[in-house]
């Protein structure tokens, strides 16, 4: 027997057409969590009902728990499964597609690392908003100046100040949730600024650690690669203190050591979510120390 899976159901089928089956609820909710379920590789209860104590073919890896996979069955080319006979129409799939759609837009949208994305953009609108007020200040100041006209300004200064250091407990909390591990390499500030810079959590670990190491040094790239002279060493993680604070000669290394540790870091936040920051850092120090007494 041959196990298909369409979007108004599910298909015990042989030589002789379908045998059994089991069809979904005429409903758009019903029909896009089925299809979502699908999207994730998940097996559906109605697929196990159906395959339950019989042996089955299937074309699906997603499938091959409960069956015996073979996707070159030329069965599942040969046979032809229409909605229509089963009394669904096309306008439901349509619907339920455009649900499952939006589902997946919301969930993109409410994802802890686009909200981290969001904060330090925020961040550094507050550092630049801050700056612009702390010059206007400072020439402001040398005047003579009854200080009830200088208040607002010195207001307005006082909670930007005051909402960047909560904004900045913020990210560090967040980033603990969905980044414990790149969080403990670099800091949750740095750390933060990598996912912006990648454009997320799953983009960061998927970069190769050459790559973070420049992340944020775009523009002194393309100086480079257009007027040539020395090439960039590192990007936002120059702000680390055991590379801005070591000598010149020893920062490229460095950061190509603290890249590496990232791009492994991430990796592990973003799949397997396992504990192995104490052994990076570990690995990172010891490397570090290597560098310094050369």
């Amino acid at each position: 027997m041959h196990l298909i899976t369409k979007w108004f159901g599910t298909f015990l089928c042989d030589e002789k057409g379908v045998q059994k089956e089991i069809l979904f609820p005429k409903k758009t909710k019903e029909i896009a969590k089925r299809l979502a379920k699908i999207d994730k590789n998940e097996i559906l209860p109605e697929e196990k009902k159906l395959s339950k104590d019989i042996d089955i073919t299937v074309g699906e890896k997603r499938l091959q728990q409960i069956g015996s996979l073979d996707p070159t069955d030329s069965f599942f080319k040969k046979i032809d499964i229409k909605p229509e006979d089963f009394g669904f129409s096309q306008c439901l799939l349509h619907e339920a597609s455009l649900l499952l759609t939006q589902d997946k837009v919301k969930e993109k949208l409410e994802s802890e690392d686009l909200q981290v994305i969001q904060m330090v953009n925020a961040l550094d609108d507050f550092i630049q908003t801050s700056n612009l007020l702390s010059e206007r200040l400072e020439r402001w100041s040398v005047l003579p100046v009854d200080d009830k006209k200088i208040q607002p300004l010195k207001h307005a200064f006082s909670v930007i100040n005051d909402e960047m250091k909560n904004l900045e407990k913020q990210i560090e909390k967040d980033m603990q949730s969905i980044a414990p591990n790149t969080t403990q390499i670099v800091g949750s500030l740095i750390g933060a600024r990598l996912v912006s810079l990648a454009g997320g959590m799953e983009r960061l670990a998927f970069l190769p650690a050459s790559t973070i190491q420049l992340l944020g040094a775009e523009k002194a790239l393309f100086r480079f690669k257009k007027e040539g002279g020395k090439p960039p060493k590192h990007g936002v993680i120059f702000q680390y203190p055991l590379i801005n604070r070591a000598p010149r000669d020893h920062r490229g290394k460095i950061a190509r050591i603290l890249a590496t540790k990232i791009a492994i870091a991430s990796k592990a936040d973003a799949f397997t979510k396992r504990d192995i920051a104490n052994k990076l850092k570990k690995d990172l120090e010891k490397r570090i120390t290597e560098i310094r007494n050369l």
